[in-house]
């Protein structure tokens, strides 16, 4: 079966140019294959689009009708490829962009106005998910996500280090002392992070590549950070979280920052993409802004 749309062309041309081998030379087809396209949009539709002589080719009246609706059908979709391809080159429309909700709060909703700024035909929607969203069937154009991935296949973009940082309020200090190593944590009041297979409830990762792992537990365990950064400024007990998260707290001398004998590990932010296709271009425009926003020694460090 020949395709429509082709057939769709090939006609248009034939009636523009009034002649089988003008088209079939314009085209770079040969004149048979014109006749057939021709012929096989008759046979589909059952009526004759040209009455054919040896000296000319005149539209039948249904020719007539069928040319304009086929010269809207073939502008339509001109006009469709020529705005995707747009797409691909230029930022515009809608960006669905999800983050995890402490980090989308306090670092992407603040940096969406300057985006908006610079890349004024893009919509952004944002949406704050603490689970691990599923970007094709949930429709997100990309997602940020905090640690050291899984391999998937999806595309990963490093966007700028994620540093943790085991801190406590100096209430909490001047009442249970200061732990000197991270054996000393089994004896404190951990405040646990339920969402984190790093720094997790029962278990927080020390080291380069989270060698030492340190069974913690405390009375409070949360799936949020901000819940975990306003018990510990009550002074009940250790967290372990991220610097973007408790940075502000440490340079106010709100909280303490612990320093154990093992280095604390280290994460990072990413965004993650759909593969198998190009980025379009207000994806590409998110990411890099970000990357250039946050860098390798993002503000949220600054100072510590």
């Amino acid at each position: 079966m020949l395709d429509r749309i082709t057939s769709m062309q090939v006609f248009a041309r034939v009636a523009a140019l009034g002649s089988f081998s003008a088209a079939a030379r314009a085209l770079g087809l040969s004149q048979t294959m014109v006749t057939k396209h021709v012929a096989s949009l008759e046979e589909r539709l059952g009526i004759k689009l040209l009455h054919r002589s040896t000296r000319r080719l005149v539209l039948t009246e249904g020719g007539r009708h069928y040319l304009a609706a086929v010269e809207r059908i073939l502008a339509d979709i001109e006009e469709a490829e020529t705005s995707a391809g747009l797409d691909r080159v230029e930022p515009r429309g809608t960006l669905r962009l999800n983050a995890p909700v402490t980090f989308g709060f306090r670092e992407i909703a603040p940096a969406l106005s300057e985006f908006s700024r610079l890349y004024p035909a893009v919509n952004v929607d944002l949406g704050l998910a603490d689970r691990y969203v599923d970007l094709i069937e949930e429709g997100w154009d990309l997602a940020i996500r905090i640690g050291r991935l899984k391999d998937s296949s999806l595309v990963v973009r490093r966007l700028a280090p994620c540093r943790v940082a085991v801190c406590a309020a100096p209430s909490y200090l001047a009442e249970h002392g200061e732990p000197r190593t991270v054996e000393d944590l089994s004896r404190h009041n951990c405040l646990g992070y339920t969402l984190s297979s790093a720094v997790s409830a029962d278990r927080w990762l020390f080291g380069h590549d989270g060698e030492t792992a340190v069974p913690v537990k405390g009375n409070l365990r949360a799936n949020n950070g901000d819940a975990l950064l306003a018990a510990a400024l009550a002074g009940q007990g250790l967290i372990y979280q991220p610097t973007f998260l408790v940075g502000d707290s440490l340079r106010s001398g709100d909280l303490v920052r612990i320093l154990p004998d093992e280095p604390t590990y280290e994460l990072a932010v990413h965004a993650v993409l759909p593969s198998g296709r190009q980025a379009p271009a207000k994806v590409r425009a998110i990411v890099a802004f970000l990357a250039a926003r946050f860098g390798p020694e993002p503000h949220w460090d600054r100072g510590l």
